[in-house]
């Protein structure tokens, strides 16, 4: 099937109904077999997730009239063409000509002239186009009017790098297998096969690719000595600091990078993989197995600890709570279209539940290192002083020199100078 036809019915399943890119794109890619056309499907899916908005402006303004029901999907298919006219280097006579072929195999062969015709005017009027562009932050940024104003609002002297970063191309880190290797001799082993990579200054195994490569060109990566997972990430089983015997649970814990990532940290512990979705927590075996790392996983609501768990309180509990997401924008460009703003205040709720869940099941004396890839206060260090205000038998463990009750954990924002994603730590004590 034509490859822009696919990316406009992928680009229509996240807009009108709501389905991730994790699962439409594989569903895509699955249709075709050269691997340069996979990742030009992605390339095109998430480019178009990033510049959704002046994308819709451009066509919207160059049509007459909106298209509706049955032929929305010719609307996406307008979008992929304005994509790659304006943001990659495919000639743009081979990408009019594969986008207007692509009206065949969507059935709507009476809509070529359409398509063309809107497409070349777009390629004739480009500088007009953008010379229109409003300037308002929705639009110059291409985020959603209800997040520009929370983050706005939350950081008044930095949303508009935090807004940039998200609408930049996600780099590829690597964490570094310490129980196989140090970092400076994989750092070696990546140079001999001329792919370029630098330690990075957040964490001791991290490890930045100056260009993305595929896993398999990785030197022993099905061996584990190396797992893909941005630098920010890996700060959680860093600041979780598990010690030997120590009984563990990684709450939340699918697709299994920072569980993974605990076990290599220390040896001789006990560690419980918990999960509320079966098949997401088989992806955690599949990290496992490839590293040659074992955890009892059990799938269960974090919110029920009493359903799934009667043996003994654990040492330290990892919390990487559900969230919306907003630090790994530049990663998950559909975030942007897909959350919406009552979503918040749900997932505080959410997250809220699980937290007071969790204490029940922390040792006294034990720590609770609570995480999420959001950048939203709500979220995070809001979240944490009203769990601090409501828990006399919380304390919390400064993680920097700011990180107080008032304003509590450590924020980290996407890009910066350490271009890593947007995280949040908090840490916790049980007084005994």
């Amino acid at each position: 099937m034509n490859l822009r036809a696919i990316t406009a019915q992928i680009v229509g399943s996240v807009l009108d109904r709501g389905e991730s890119l994790a699962t439409a794109l594989p569903a895509g890619q699955a249709r075709l077999e050269n691997p340069k056309d996979k990742a030009l499907l992605q390339e095109l899916c998430y480019g178009i997730m990033r510049e959704l908005p002046k994308l819709e402006f451009f066509i919207n303004t160059l049509m007459e009239k909106p298209m509706l029901g049955k032929q929305r999907v010719m609307h996406h298919l307008m979008l992929v063409g304005a994509y790659q006219l304006l943001h990659t280097r495919i000639p743009a006579h081979a990408a009019l000509a594969e986008t207007v072929e692509a009206c065949i195999d969507l059935n709507r062969p009476n809509m070529k002239g359409l398509v063309n015709g809107v497409l070349r005017n777009l390629q004739r009027r480009e500088q007009e186009l953008v010379d229109k562009l409003p300037t308002k932050a929705p639009l110059a940024y291409c985020h959603p009017s209800w997040f520009v104003k929370r983050i706005s609002k939350a950081y008044p002297k930095n949303w508009q790098q935090i807004l940039q970063a998200n609408n930049e191309r996600s780099p590829m880190w690597l964490r570094n297998n310490a129980t196989m290797q140090t970092r400076d001799n994989y750092l070696e082993q990546l140079h001999d096969l001329e792919i370029e990579a630098s330690a990075g200054e957040l964490g001791d195994n991290s490890i930045l690719l100056h260009k993305p490569v595929p896993v398999h060109a990785l030197p022993m990566f099905e061996e584990g000595a190396c797992s893909v997972q941005d630098a920010a990430a890996q700060q959680a089983a860093e600041l979780l600091a598990a010690q030997p015997g120590e009984l563990i649970l990684d709450a939340c814990a699918a697709p299994g990078g920072k569980t993974c990532h605990i076990i290599e940290s220390c040896e001789d512990l006990e560690v419980v993989a918990l999960d509320c979705d079966q098949t997401r927590l088989e992806r955690v075996q599949e990290n496992l197995d490839r590293i040659g790392l074992r955890a009892q996983l059990i799938c269960g609501d974090g919110c029920t600890p009493e359903e799934w768990w009667n043996g003994p309180l654990f040492d330290r509990i990892l919390l990487d709570a559900p969230c919306s997401a907003t630090g790994v924008i530049r990663r998950n460009p559909d975030i942007k279209w897909l959350r919406r703003d009552s979503d918040i205040a749900q997932l505080v709720d959410l997250q809220q539940e699980i937290l007071n869940a969790c204490w029940r099941i922390l040792k006294p004396g034990g720590t609770l290192l609570y995480a999420t890839c959001s950048v939203l206060p709500e979220e995070n260090s809001w979240q944490i002083k009203q769990f601090l205000a409501q828990q006399s038998d919380a304390k919390l463990v400064p993680l920097h020199e700011q990180d107080n009750v008032e304003n509590p954990g450590w924020q980290l924002f996407p890009g910066g100078e350490d271009n890593v994603d947007g995280f949040y730590y908090a840490k916790l004590q049980k007084i005994v």
